[in-house]
């Protein structure tokens, strides 16, 4: 809003953020959502004769290519998928937050999580916007504004870069797995192999060490490339 600073304005590489990476049933798949959650979330969706709007994208466009920024926002906003509380009520802070960052992808950008004027200012829109406190991203514990559990496992999850997201982990607690929006297409990876390709491997029967030499990898990214690839569950937990 006018008068109000824009926090972390920016040094952010907005290219890098609206590269087109993903299709919207990509999304689902490697983040472990229900089908069609995406794209209800990034671009609207109809419901009982009711039209709701995106959270990520400023009006729905019936495009099904998601970029890097839009896969990034996606990321955090799928720590709340157990909250209970429809994602179409975090829509107002998104706007606002765009608004005030000079940003597209608010949610992606370093600045609301990292700094403490930007959690100020998440903290401010939440209350002006009247945000569902089970959506609550900072919160106050101790007299202190720190980051919800959900933006909290975010952040643990990502690599920031020039104020942006620049890597992402599905599993904060599988740290060789990223999702790089230049490397093998944003597939997850462990180095710059894919996951799906060390999986594939490991079911045809060879060993970890086989794999790791064939690959160029280490032990413990074969290993974490397979839990991965066989805890899709609890990929974004």
């Amino acid at each position: 809003m006018a008068g109000r600073e824009r926090i972390g304005e920016m040094s952010a590489p907005a290219d890098l953020l609206a590269r087109p990476v993903y299709g919207v049933q990509q999304v689902d798949r490697i983040l472990s959502l229900h089908p069609g959650t995406a794209l209800r979330w990034i671009d609207g969706y109809q419901r009982g004769g009711r039209w709701y709007d995106p959270v990520v994208r400023l009006q729905s466009t019936g495009d099904t290519v998601v970029t890097w920024g839009e896969f990034s926002e996606v990321r955090l906003l799928a720590e709340y998928r157990r909250a209970g509380v429809p994602m179409v009520h975090m829509r107002p802070v998104v706007l606002r937050l765009r608004e005030e960052l000079g940003a597209t992808y608010p949610l992606a950008l370093a600045a609301p999580w990292l700094e403490p004027n930007g959690r100020e200012l998440v903290q401010r829109t939440q209350v002006e916007v009247g945000l569902d406190r089970r959506l609550a991203l900072v919160v106050v514990r101790n007299g202190q504004l720190v980051l919800s559990e959900e933006t909290q496992t975010f952040v643990a999850a990502v690599d920031f870069e020039d104020g942006i997201t620049r890597l992402i982990r599905p599993n904060p607690r599988l740290d060789q797995v990223v999702f790089d929006p230049l490397r093998q297409f944003g597939e997850p990876i462990v180095r710059s192999v894919p996951t799906a390709i060390v999986a594939e491997q490991y079911r045809a029967g060879d060993s970890i060490e086989l794999i790791a030499e064939l690959n160029s990898l280490t032990k413990e990214q074969v290993e974490q490339a397979i839990r991965f690839e066989l805890g899709g569950a609890q990929r974004a937990a």
